[in-house]
């Protein structure tokens, strides 16, 4: 009886939809292990890689996956970082269509493809990125990573040139230096001073 109410005193400190790491659990009890297997034969816990833990969360449709942004933080520990999907290049307006299935993670600690609960992660280390997406983040980063879209360079490039009359100029000029690799930044200088007198006129 005894092994069981700390089985239950344990459990009942998970919190559903929470993402735990080992080291975070193991301050609870001292038969880890043991506790650990009993609570994903139960369901308590779901096991999402190495040393990840997931509480589930129960909704109308069943149990609901990791969220994104939680399960990445337990991660990289609590450490910044951004979630970026290349889909969202496609809401610019720029003629990018192309669907992609990853989840691209911005962070100053982790790189490399890493699978979290079924889903793949592309964990990029940058020196610096804002902590959330806009705009004129994403374009700044579409022109980054031209080369690894599938689609013509010189098109979108076209297309990113024509909205640029209507983007705000300022703000762009200052994300392209800090976020823009050196071909992003000496193009967007070259647009941008190429737009900036349509834009008086």
């Amino acid at each position: 009886m005894g092994a069981m109410s700390k089985f239950e005193e344990f459990t009942r400190k998970l919190r559903p939809g929470q993402v735990y790491r080992r080291a975070d659990l193991a301050e609870w009890t001292t038969s880890l292990d043991r506790h650990l297997k009993q609570a994903v034969q139960v369901g308590a816990l779901r096991k999402l890689a190495g040393g990840l833990y997931h509480a589930p969360k129960q909704t109308v449709f069943g149990t609901a996956p990791a969220e994104d942004h939680k399960l990445v933080s337990t991660f990289l520990k609590g450490s910044p970082f951004l979630l970026a999907s290349p889909n969202a290049y496609n809401a610019l307006g720029v003629g990018t269509t192309q669907l992609h299935n990853k989840t691209v993670v911005y962070n100053h600690k982790r790189h490399g493809r890493f699978t979290l609960g079924g889903r793949t992660y592309d964990f990029r280390v940058k020196p610096a990125f804002p902590r959330k997406l806009s705009r004129e983040f994403l374009l700044v980063d579409l022109v980054n990573n031209l080369d690894q879209l599938g689609e013509s360079p010189h098109e979108v490039l076209g297309r990113v040139r024509e909205r640029l009359r209507t983007s705000e100029m300022t703000r762009l000029k200052r994300v392209a230096q800090a976020y823009g690799s050196e071909k992003a930044k000496r193009f967007f200088a070259h647009a941008l001073a190429e737009a900036a007198p349509q834009d008086a006129a």
